[in-house]
């Protein structure tokens, strides 16, 4: 290719992709600078590690509840405001199992339902079983949540449309919200005790942080493997291609409903027990807050694509994390929305390209 060819391939890109040429700039300039820290010492390799890690982290718990909210969308059709409060309600109930699990007879019942026992508080080092226990618990209640709730709200309305399911779940999100609040008051809770540290390649990791990071991957290839190997799953992928043909076609569409209710509920509120497990802290509205993050990395990946909420969380999760490099602490969680609006500029279907990949 000569001078005059790349020439005139830049000068088409520059008239049809303007955008996509600003972003390549501004990335460029954000590498250089990040090579300029790092070659004149203002940044240390091992904080840029930190912060990379702390990013992945953080972005496989928003993928991994990411993939509930996806499915519902693929094959229900509607955007679910109360995922965030599923999220709550699996954190409160395993964390409350967990503490009744480790404090039973040492402290009152009440305290340990409530989360009010100071004196429990859990690591994964010191008491792995009623750890285990409250992420098992997390799982299973919330599942039974997903389904009384599908019972008694989303499927006298499955004929409904789109913007009818998202206002019901509006006030499913409100109902649970204030429920918990309620239950289990409206303060912050201090839940864990500190955790171990692990130096990994120069780079130290908590326990807890080992657990989410080991626990979301592990469950995601679980999902991959569900999607690609088994029948549920290719009945799954087509009912979020063609709902109409699938059911024409002898595909069960409840009991994959069902099913879809069962597996995103499960992996919800297991994301928000091990949330709160790395952060340490929760409160009935933490949910609430993160479904912005969740809604974030669902769009990013292309909504509907179980995939793309994966990618969508970690790439959300690394640059919340990362841009405090350039940002004060109060506006990186605007540099994540950023991004969000920078990709759906160039690639308006998302990374993934929508319900294709589902």
């Amino acid at each position: 290719m000569g001078v005059s060819d790349t020439y005139t391939r830049g000068r088409e890109m520059v008239v049809e992709r303007p955008m996509a040429v600003v972003v390549g700039a501004v990335g460029v300039l954000v590498l250089l600078d990040l090579a300029r820290q790092l070659a004149t010492g203002s940044m240390a390799v091992s904080r840029l590690l930190t912060l990379l890690t702390d990013g992945i982290v953080v972005g496989l718990a928003v993928g991994l509840a990411g993939i509930g909210l996806s499915m519902t969308y693929s094959i229900l059709n509607f955007a679910n405001f109360g995922h965030g409060d599923y999220v709550t309600s699996g954190a409160f109930t395993g964390w409350a199992v967990a503490y009744i699990v480790a404090g039973i007879g040492t402290v009152s019942f009440g305290d340990l339902v409530l989360i009010e026992a100071n004196n429990i508080g859990l690591n994964i080092s010191q008491s792995p079983v009623a750890v285990l226990l409250g992420l098992v618990a997390a799982g299973v209640g919330t599942i039974a949540l997903s389904l009384v709730l599908d019972r008694v709200v989303y499927r006298p309305m499955r004929d409904s449309d789109g913007i009818s399911l998202l206002i019901a779940s509006i006030g499913v999100a409100l109902a649970l919200r204030y429920l918990i609040a309620f239950v289990w008051k409206t303060g912050t809770k201090g839940v864990t005790a500190s955790p171990a540290k692990i130096d990994l390649a120069g780079v130290t990791f908590t326990s807890h942080e080992l657990t989410l990071v080991f626990g979301s991957a592990g469950l995601m290839l679980g999902v991959h493997l569900l999607l690609q190997r088994t029948k549920l799953g290719k009945a799954m992928r087509a009912m979020a291609d063609n709902k109409s043909l699938a059911r024409v076609t002898g595909i069960p569409t409840e009991r994959v409903i069902r099913m879809t209710w069962i597996i995103g509920g499960g992996l919800t509120g297991i994301a928000g027990y091990l949330l709160v497990l790395e952060r340490g802290t929760m409160s009935f509205s933490f949910g609430w807050v993160l479904l912005l993050l969740i809604f974030a990395a669902v769009i990013l990946g292309g909504i509907g694509s179980i995939y793309g909420a994966m990618a969508g969380g970690l790439i959300i999760g690394v640059v919340d994390a990362m841009s405090i490099i350039w940002l004060p602490s109060g506006l990186t969680r605007a540099a994540a929305f950023l991004i969000l609006i920078v990709v759906l500029l160039i690639k308006p279907e998302g990374l993934f390209g929508g319900v294709k990949t589902a």
